[in-house]
């Protein structure tokens, strides 16, 4: 198995057929990485279909809600919105307060559970498109809560664990971090600091080497094209892999549960509240395949807070497997 394939989560045929590696100091091409069939999903697992929900478990727009001086300067992608992307209309605790009985977990400020408290969400009525912008589900589809004001990108990469990175590393990018570096999956450190001295990713049989062949830019566009090549190398298996294991009990906003295989798929944690009696509920979302917008989900019961009861061994969710709870997974703040 060739060691730099891209993606247990889902082959990106229409990107790495697109791709060619030019080997340093030659004008013959080196093989990309090898494209695996497209798996057939798991027996047990039912993807949800496009039926609406009902019309009472449908979120009114919240946009009356919106504090005027409501500042989105920390979601830098918004300043370079792409016209395919909708707008943000309300933050993410905006849309969904807290569930009667239950009071948001408190959060150090600058925390990236904090961060995603404000993620910005599009209208209630924009329906989850692919990267192509073919609509996938609509504005009503029981299983979807809300759609992320968050570009896709134009290739099949920003899937789910993807979707996971980039929401980290835009969060360290908001607070002027620079120091973000996350690894592909065959173990090759894809730090920031080296595209944005102009070194770019090329692959040589199963190995990636940095080469000095790009344009030293410490720019947000510059940055967004650094996160697609993370996503070109990394996957579930490698997030999996490289994230720190938390505890249950230490289950945080900006955590995420992740399974890993071909196809495989994970979960962010964007929100958590807890009842007088301990109970607990969290908000999730997530990124899938193909690449598509980032959304928030929906449970069985109609409503987007998930109950997590550690007796149950697993969060249920409508578009996978359960998760274990040994999935849980942190990336470093």
């Amino acid at each position: 198995m060739n060691l730099l394939s891209r993606r247990p989560c889902w082959p990106s045929r229409s990107f790495v057929a697109a791709l060619s590696f030019v080997a340093c100091g030659s004008s013959s091409e080196v093989p990309p990485p090898a494209v695996r069939p497209v798996p057939a999903l798991p027996a047990q697992l039912t993807v949800p279909d496009n039926s609406p929900a009902p019309a009472a478990s449908l979120p009114a727009s919240a946009v009356s809600d919106i504090p005027a001086s409501f500042d989105w300067t920390p979601y830098p992608w918004l300043a370079e919105l792409p016209a395919n992307t909708p707008p943000p209309v309300v933050p993410l605790s905006h849309r969904f307060p807290a569930p009667e009985g239950f009071r948001r977990v408190e959060l150090p400020s600058n925390s990236f559970g904090a961060w995603l408290r404000g993620l910005p969400l599009a209208d209630p009525s924009t329906p989850v498109r692919s990267f192509q912008g073919v609509q996938l589900y609509d504005a009503h589809h029981h299983a979807i809560a809300a759609v992320a004001a968050l570009d896709v990108g134009h290739a099949d990469l920003q899937q789910c664990a993807d979707s996971v990175i980039r929401l980290h590393a835009e969060w360290r990018w908001s607070l002027g971090d620079r120091r973000m570096s996350y690894r592909a999956a065959s173990g090759a450190s894809l730090p920031y600091e080296r595209w944005a001295r102009g070194e770019r990713v090329q692959a040589f049989g199963n190995r990636l080497s940095w080469i000095l062949t790009g344009t030293p830019s410490r720019d947000h566009r510059s940055f967004r094209k650094y996160l697609d090549m993370v996503f070109t190398w990394a996957n579930t298996s490698s997030l999996a892999r490289d994230a720190r294991a938390p505890s249950f009990d230490q289950l945080r906003p900006g955590d995420f549960f992740v399974l890993p295989g071909n196809p495989g798929h994970a979960v962010l944690v964007l929100d958590l509240a807890r009842a007088s009696d301990g109970r607990l509920v969290a908000l999730l979302g997530q990124g899938f395949m193909p690449a598509q917008s980032f959304h928030v989900l929906r449970g069985g019961d109609g409503s987007p807070w998930f109950p997590i009861r550690p007796a149950d061994g697993s969060l249920k969710t409508p578009f996978w497997e359960p998760f274990p709870w040994s999935s849980l997974r942190r990336l470093d703040e």
